[in-house]
């Protein structure tokens, strides 16, 4: 029987469930069965190289992880991967940091994981990557002589070729990711971007169906959009609503109206704007004074990264000059915390939010706004604020869909939220709901594993348009 094998950067260990399991280990339950086997990261760092994986069992899934040195953390997942690699994914060109020296690390650990992958392969596994830390590991298990289907899938957005030819070494990286047969991405958008990519710095063209051939290997781009348990999220919502943290926070709201953020704290999602927002809210529309109350989660991460320690320092500016500026002695118009908070406290307290405000600069999906969608009380249910430039943005147009670099805009939009009607919020959420219902996390997992089980593809000559 075929068996799935998931490789990750990190891997969500049985002990990690719930409060700290990601986002990937809720979207990949309905493709775990028993039988599988998760491979990756532990998490752990140690001052040498000890080549050992761990192993462990958990539900009939087995998960397999090796240790970083603090070397190999520094070079391969600091400094590349999140310095150089995300920015780039993310438009923001004026971030990269490339360095050759964490190029060779980065290639060096792919080369590593899939030493120690291939030692636990069976000839009938899939392999299912995921995400851009592991773009090569493709190519090094081919390098290996492992001929099993391997697919991939970025949970980044992708870059056209103006961008993406800006990163040294960007057409290594490309045909590495042609040793792939599956090339996933969230939205038609960024596999547009990819094949483009393929067209212009490779100079292979592409088929209409997003298949091509590169040096005898078949590979086909998919979108193939992420998404949430919506039933399950919803019925989580309503219980959790009705619990004592939910009723703390709707005690402290003294009849005023929620607004919520929830983010990483990360320069992609636009949270100095967001901020800026809320003080253009209040002073363009003083009606609203006293009418809402901002709450915005930003749990702290990558912390050793001087971009993420000048957007800290940002945000505690611009958060102490708002309120010290519209506070009042018995409510305070932004509330603005980086701790992390449970997943399903949060279903509560999106349910009893009368918007959500979602405007990241760029985002491969967005799950919160999924997730706000699904909790919402179908009867008087809340505002999502959406930026277009989220892959959500592509499916739940029904949205108000803003431009996050204006923080203007975003206000207007936060007060057509206050001031919207029941008729007109129920409408919205009915659209946002379907989609949300439809695209789902299963959904995502049995398209991608439908492309990734074929076998019937056959190789065929690539067409150059030039010579590489």
């Amino acid at each position: 029987m075929t068996r799935l094998v998931v490789v990750s950067n990190r891997v969500p260990l049985p002990s990690e469930r719930g409060a700290k399991a990601g986002g990937l280990a809720v979207a990949l339950a309905d493709a775990l069965r028993p039988g599988s086997l998760w491979f990756g990261w532990s998490g752990r760092r140690t001052s040498h190289d000890t080549r050992r994986t761990h192993v462990q069992r958990s539900d009939g899934i087995t998960y397999a992880t090796i240790d970083l040195t603090d070397a190999e953390y520094d070079g391969f997942y600091v400094n590349f991967s999140n310095g150089a690699l995300w920015p780039l994914l993310h438009f923001r060109l004026g971030l990269l940091d490339f360095n050759a020296d964490d190029y060779k690390e980065y290639c060096s650990v792919n080369r590593r994981y899939a030493a120690a992958l291939k030692a636990l392969l069976q000839p009938d596994d899939v392999i299912w990557v995921h995400d851009y830390h592991l773009i090569p590991l493709g190519a090094e298990l081919r390098a290996l002589g492992v001929e099993n289907r391997i697919g991939f899938f970025l949970h980044t957005p992708f870059v056209p070729p103006a961008v993406f030819q800006a990163l040294p070494r960007a057409t290594e990286l490309l045909t590495a990711l042609c040793a792939y047969d599956i090339v996933g991405f969230h939205t038609p958008t960024y596999c547009k971007a990819f094949l483009d990519c393929v067209t212009e710095c490779l100079g292979i063209r592409t088929g209409t169906d997003g298949r091509f051939s590169f040096r005898s290997r078949t590979v086909q781009a998919i979108a193939d959009p992420i998404g949430i348990d919506a039933k399950s999220f919803a019925a989580k919502a309503e219980a959790v609503a009705r619990g004592k943290d939910a009723a703390a926070l709707r005690e402290s709201l003294n009849g005023r109206a929620l607004a919520i953020g929830v983010d990483r704290l990360d320069y992609s999602k636009g949270l100095p704007n967001r901020f800026i927002a809320i003080g253009r809210l209040l002073a363009n529309h003083p009606e609203d004074r006293r009418q809402i109350s901002f709450l915005q989660i930003a749990a702290r991460s990558r912390e050793e990264q001087h971009a993420y320690q000048r957007l800290r320092r940002e945000l505690d500016r611009i958060a102490g000059e708002t309120n010290g500026r519209y506070s009042e002695f018995d409510w305070t118009p932004l509330r603005y915390m980086t701790n992390a908070v449970k997943r399903d406290t949060l279903a509560g307290f999106f349910r009893i939010a009368r918007m959500a405000v979602v405007t990241p600069l760029r985002d491969g999906m967005n799950l919160v706004a999924k997730e706000y969608v699904a909790a919402q009380d179908p009867e008087d249910p809340g505002v999502l604020i959406l930026s277009r430039f989220a892959g959500a943005a592509e499916e739940m147009t029904a949205a108000l869909l803003v431009n996050p670099f204006d923080a203007d805009e975003i206000a207007e939009a936060m007060h057509r939220a206050l001031t919207m009607s029941l008729q007109e919020r129920v409408e919205r959420w009915k659209t946002l709901y379907g989609v949300v219902a439809t695209n789902t996390a299963e959904r995502f997992c049995n398209v991608f594993m439908s492309y990734l089980a074929r076998s019937d593809t056959v190789a065929q000559r690539p067409v150059l348009l030039r010579a590489i």
